[in-house]
């Protein structure tokens, strides 16, 4: 065998050859099969060595099942023995040499991309959509083989520093992943006092290097990402670095909080935070370094779609939820919106169907109805041309639940038959329990707005609900079952049933505790405020109200006005001393649940409302 030989050939004849020593008897152990190859195939072409193995397996196993001769076949068994030994032996080599691969790949990847393509080449080995992606140890080996490339160009130099520094911070920070959970007796998430606990604050006294340990101070203190990024001047070490920090600290917080089995819920909630947390804040330095080159620009946005590729293939992904508590702080509120403009230069594919059906659901909950619409519209043409079925199925219900709140009965009701047929021809029970609460809810709706009171126009609508509460339930899907309960209640609401109604609200708003849909608890308290008021029960209206109101307003959503309007309405009926009165009774209870600047904030907002009537 020379090397002047084609490739293809080579690997062949190396193939031979093992056959016949084998067949000679001058191979005695699998040991020596697999110092041949280690010695003979060159890295990075075991694509060529693997066709040419298939290649003679195949035509031995041919020479096997044809030949009639005993003693030639006994020859044939023999050889396809031997190729069989080799097969096993390659398995064992290529997985033992694939770190050592694509350590080379990267290296020679990213010293011959152009300039302005080296970050993205670097992203893409540590994507964690990869196969294979660097790992910390094939990372610290790389930032040693660049440095010999190091005089040459001094982007290559700066990205092999930018990966020492960020692997060091993150060895430093590793040990205090999770240490701020328990400071202070704190419950899980990301809440507190700015600038003095939680997460942020602790990564910022633990890492020792300037630039991540400004970030981290700024996200303590609730300020923007992006506000932080347009002051700061960086080079391209600086952005690795952080690059990273923020990749590890993500991906190992999404690791622990998946591997809590006592709280399923609270695990993926928290992990669904935060990934939305982390997209959110790379869309924003996106933006911000992206003033200071495009390269940083496109390269914030890499890294946060490769956050939301990862996120939408995750078992929870929320195809009917969105907007969760746990790591947003008050610079989070409008954050979703800052994931719609890179997604825009994206391909249609299913993890983009999947994002903008979150966006969709999160647009809806803030009030933005039409922009709403269009999300889902987007999302459900890609997710039928992209063969997800599940995602199309949820953009039906959540169109017919946007055009409920438009006041589009028709429309709701279509989209959710839609929904119902689609989801029964696909087996989809989830998306069947959606269909039939919306189909019950929108129906619920529009009978009230043509004025029917015949309590028999409701029966259908509410079996529909009820129906969709039952295959909730039976599948335990939290989110929707949140859902379903709220509308439950609104409908009994509607046809005058107040007690029942507060049954099923007060249930919906624990169960939206339990998934961290602050929507869902905000929407669900108010309408309790509204059952309270209509069976003249003061004291628990204000206090619905005033929670309703407040946890709607932090989320930006504008249905906060409904509770304040009630609430204004109830001040005016009952007078503001009896008010004030009935709202210091409640005060304990409203602090567990949003703490003394949630409870001081309440008056504010009322006069808000008011000044704005």
């Amino acid at each position: 065998m020379t090397d002047s030989l084609p490739l293809r050939d080579r690997y062949l004849g190396l193939i031979d050859e093992i056959v016949q020593l084998t067949l000679q008897g001058k191979i005695s152990s699998v040991e020596m099969v697999y110092q041949m190859l280690q010695k003979s195939i060159t890295s990075g072409t075991g694509e060529i060595f693997e066709l040419a193995l298939s290649e003679r397996l195949s035509t031995i196993q041919n020479q096997v099942d044809a030949e009639k001769d005993e003693l030639k076949k006994a020859k044939a068994n023999r050889s396809l023995r031997a190729i069989k030994t080799i097969q096993t032996q390659w398995q064992r080599y290529a997985e033992q040499n694939k770190a050592t691969e694509a350590l080379a790949l990267a290296v020679k990847d990213i010293t011959t991309a152009a300039a302005d393509e080296r970050l993205a080449v670097f992203l893409r080995f540590t994507d964690p959509n990869q196969k294979q992606p660097l790992n910390s140890s094939q990372l610290q080996q790389l930032a040693k083989a660049l440095q010999q490339f190091a005089q040459l160009d001094a982007d290559i130099a700066q990205i092999s520093e930018g990966i020492t520094r960020g692997l060091a911070g993150w060895q430093r920070l590793q040990e205090h992943l999770i240490s701020w959970l328990y400071e202070q007796n704190r419950e899980l998430g990301f809440g507190g006092v700015p600038g003095e606990n939680g997460p942020w604050a602790t990564w910022a006294k633990k890492v020792n290097s300037e630039l991540p340990q400004a970030l981290f101070r700024s996200l303590a203190l609730e300020q923007s990402a992006l506000e932080f990024a347009e002051k700061r001047s960086i080079n391209l070490s600086d952005w690795v670095e952080i690059a990273l920090i923020l990749q590890y600290l993500q991906r190992g917080l999404v690791n622990w909080f998946d591997q809590q089995p006592y709280n399923v819920q609270a695990g993926s909630k928290l992990s669904i935070s935060t990934y939305l947390t982390f997209a959110v804040i790379w869309s924003q330095l996106a933006s911000g370094f992206g003033n200071t080159a495009a390269v940083y620009g496109n390269g914030g946005s890499q890294m946060m779609l490769q956050i939301l590729r990862n996120f939408a293939q995750r078992p929870y992904f929320p195809l009917y939820g969105g907007i969760f508590a746990s790591f947003s702080g008050s610079y989070l509120r409008n954050a979703l919106d800052y994931l719609d403009e890179p997604l825009r230069k994206v391909e249609g594919t299913q993890e983009k169907a999947r994002i903008l059906t979150l966006l969709g659901y999160s647009q809806r909950a803030l009030g933005q109805y039409q922009r709403s619409i269009k999300f889902h519209l987007q999302a459900l043409e890609i997710a039928r041309n992209a063969g997800d079925r599940p995602c199309e199925i949820a953009n039906l219900n959540h169109l017919s639940r946007t055009y409920v709140q438009e006041k589009d009965y028709a429309e709701a009701i279509n989209y959710s038959q839609r929904a119902l047929i689609l989801s029964r021809q696909a087996g989809d029970l989830t998306g069947e329990a959606n269909a039939l609460v919306n189909l019950g809810y929108s129906e619920v709706m529009q009978a009230q707005q043509l004025e029917q009171i015949e309590p028999e126009t409701y029966e259908m609508p509410i079996n529909y609900l009820e129906q969709g509460l039952k295959l909730l339930e039976k599948l335990g899907d939290i989110q929707s079952k949140g859902l379903c309960l709220s509308s439950l209640g609104i409908a009994y609401l509607v046809i005058g049933d107040a007690q029942t109604a507060i049954k099923y609200l007060e249930e919906g708003f624990k169960t939206a505790q339990i998934s961290g849909d602050l929507y869902l608890q905000g929407r669900n308290l108010a309408y309790l405020a509204e059952a309270y008021y209509h069976l003249q029960n003061p004291e628990k209206a204000i206090y619905t109200g005033s929670l309703g109101m407040y946890l709607l307003e932090q989320i930006a959503s504008n249905e906060w006005r409904q509770s304040a309007g009630l609430l204004t309405i109830l001040q005016g009926q009952i007078g503001k001393e009896a008010f004030q009165h009935f709202l210091q009774q409640e005060r304990t209870k409203i602090i567990a649940i949003i703490g003394v600047d949630g409870y001081d904030y309440i008056p504010q907002l009322l006069l808000r409302y008011q000044q704005d009537i």
